[in-house]
């Protein structure tokens, strides 16, 4: 059963990409601080329609992509995005990420929203565990994890070449059952 977009929060609102949504995306995701701790660099114009088209087909995790990419919207303006996707062939275990606007952060809308889409994603497939893996650097993106009662499961030691260095990486997982 798919995951009934639009979600809705107190404050937020989580639905699918649409075109019109490439230049608030673009805004945040070309800020040098918004892509330290993200496997792209920061976006060009270009490089952001490449990503619209990618993000456009990533409707569910019951689709040909296996994942699921929304925009979250606070008053009627995009302050980030979210994507949940498979990560192996049996369709219980997910990845999660997530990507949010500077003027947006310290407010709690990351957490109402990875929240939410949790939730949606643990109601709505048969999903055992939901991970989330960042850069070890990345300590905003830590601790949204423990608020999302995820737990800390392994500190991979610069096991990952990024941006012209070795950087590590924090795994964080939550089981259904935790839900």
């Amino acid at each position: 059963m798919s995951i009934p977009l639009p979600l809705t929060t107190d404050r937020l609102t989580l639905r699918t990409y649409l075109p019109s949504d490439m230049q608030a995306l673009l805004a945040y995701y070309s800020d040098p601080e918004v892509a330290r701790y993200l496997l792209d660099d920061p976006w060009t114009q270009q490089y952001a329609e490449q990503q619209m088209e990618q993000q456009l087909t990533r409707t569910g995790l019951d689709c040909e992509s296996r994942s699921l990419a929304v925009v979250v919207e606070h008053q009627g303006a995009v302050i980030g995005d979210l994507a949940i996707w498979l990560n192996d062939d049996t369709g219980q275990k997910a990845e999660i990420g997530w990507v949010f606007s500077p003027q947006a952060a310290g407010k709690g809308f990351a957490a109402e929203a990875a929240a939410a889409l949790i939730d949606a994603a643990f109601t709505h497939h048969d999903l055992h565990r939901i991970e989330a893996q960042m850069d070890a650097r990345n300590d905003a993106s830590a601790r949204l994890c423990k608020r999302l009662g995820m737990q800390r499961e392994a500190h991979l030691r610069e096991n990952w070449w990024m941006k012209g260095e070795w950087t590590s990486t924090l795994v964080y997982g939550v089981l259904a059952s935790e839900r």
